[in-house]
């Protein structure tokens, strides 16, 4: 997969059909909750599995029973199409 910067149309069109995402800081967010923190962290893992897969990690963070996720291509300076698919990997875990 080629990385690059989404245009503002393209960004535009992946929150579209990116359900639960928004931007937020220039960066594509999403929080997620879960019925205890044993679900949170085992949702955790499973992203981290993700990440190191993509060599592409989250800026994230827990408590208890919430994680936050956001995602931003640091290299590249911007929400790239390697945070769109990540993204897209993750709502995966919640179907």
């Amino acid at each position: 997969m080629k990385r690059r910067v989404l245009t503002e149309t393209e960004l535009e069109k992946e929150l579209a059909v990116l359900t639960g995402w928004s931007l937020s800081a220039g960066k594509l967010h999403r929080d997620f909750s879960f019925p205890t923190f044993v679900e949170a962290f085992g949702f955790m893992s499973s992203v981290a599995l993700i990440a190191e897969s993509m060599n592409h990690h989250p800026d994230w963070s827990n408590t208890y029973n919430r994680v936050s996720v956001d995602l931003m291509t640091h290299d590249l300076g911007g929400i790239s199409t390697f945070d769109v698919e990540f993204a897209t990997r993750v709502n995966r875990l919640q179907a």
